[in-house]
């Protein structure tokens, strides 16, 4: 047996970068969590399914948001693989063995599904399988047998190692993070699957979703937990990130942290007429087919989407600025 003492997922709605968080303190990178989340661009993303399924926060194309991490101080090697490859097994191995030498290397990993569909700290290992900590299991738990990894009904395994590396000077990164958040809100079929929208389109999928009565119950309090957490961090990261930029974009950053401060509150709204946490299924189910509830959250949404389109046009005009005046 191996383990990593202190290394420990920080509760957070969006797991991996709670992962990658704990991953990041373990190595002694001190980087406070709405930097993480900004120069990932997690935090100006949305995915959203057209049942708006709880899936929508995960079920998105995120390398390019994994290596944007590489500005914040750290490098993730990945090993991913699908249940429907021949050569799965072979790839549960490969992750296994990776995963014990990293440990035993003191270096940090996080993996996918090691309990529910989110993803988990791996501070240790056995000899069965996989010791780890995270969503429902913040004081550990395990082991999970090595060949158990992408063995649920999604099939979908993904281990990630995480090392310290220099990070990006702040100005680039900053540049580098607004840029994919823009693409990404412009761009669904680039970053996402089918019956999944980014950006505008997603909250339009939103609303569309409740009004017409196909919503999830646990997709209707999830996804506004996730994405509200996401737009706190984004207004908190444009507040630090104005003063590693030129003076003269400041109201433009100003602009877009009220936008997105906006948006955080509309979606708490959602968060209170959808609550997720210690509700029963049939309960949640039960909410969105009240169409009272439905159609007040639905007002909340199109605030929130107005102010996100302005918060876009901000982001466009200061990554314009950016590149009119280089470093």
């Amino acid at each position: 047996m191996a383990v990593l003492e202190g290394l420990k997922w920080k509760p957070m709605w969006v797991s991996q970068l709670g992962c990658i968080k704990g991953c990041l303190d373990y190595l002694g990178v001190d980087v406070p969590a709405s930097w993480l989340f900004g120069l990932s661009g997690h935090a100006f993303v949305i995915n959203i399914h057209e049942e708006l399924c709880p899936s929508g926060p995960t079920a998105w194309r995120t390398e390019r948001m994994v290596r944007l991490c590489e500005h914040v101080g750290c490098v993730i090697r990945r090993i991913t693989g699908n249940r429907s490859e021949a050569s799965f097994g072979q790839i549960q191995h490969v992750a296994w063995n990776d995963v014990r030498r990293a440990v035993d290397q003191y270096e940090p990993c996080y993996a996918w599904e090691l309990d529910i569909p989110e993803y988990y700290v791996i501070h240790g290992y056995d000899d069965v399988g996989y010791l780890f900590n995270g969503p429902r299991c913040e004081d550990g738990a395990g082991p999970l047998p090595w060949r158990g990894l992408g063995g649920s009904g999604i099939g979908w395994l993904e281990v990630a190692i995480v090392n310290p590396v220099q990070p990006a000077s702040d100005r680039y990164a900053v540049g580098q993070a607004l840029e994919f958040a823009l693409d990404h809100a412009a761009n669904s079929e680039k970053w996402t699957f089918d019956k999944y929208k980014t950006g505008l389109a997603g909250f339009d999928l939103w609303i569309k979703a409740l009004e017409s009565n196909v919503a999830s119950g646990p997709g209707a309090g999830y996804n506004a937990a996730v994405w509200g957490e996401c737009r706190g961090h984004a207004a908190r990261f444009l507040d630090l990130a104005k003063e590693k930029v030129e003076a003269s974009l400041s109201p433009l950053f100003d602009e877009a942290t009220a936008h997105y401060q906006l948006v955080c509150e509309q979606l708490a709204r959602v968060c209170e007429l959808f609550p997720f946490a210690g509700q029963s299924e049939e309960q949640m189910e039960a909410n969105v087919r009240d169409e009272q509830r439905c159609g007040a959250a639905a007002e909340a949404l199109r605030a929130a989407r107005t102010a996100e389109e302005r918060a876009l046009t901000a982001l466009r005009e200061i990554v314009e600025g950016m590149r009119d005046t280089p470093a």
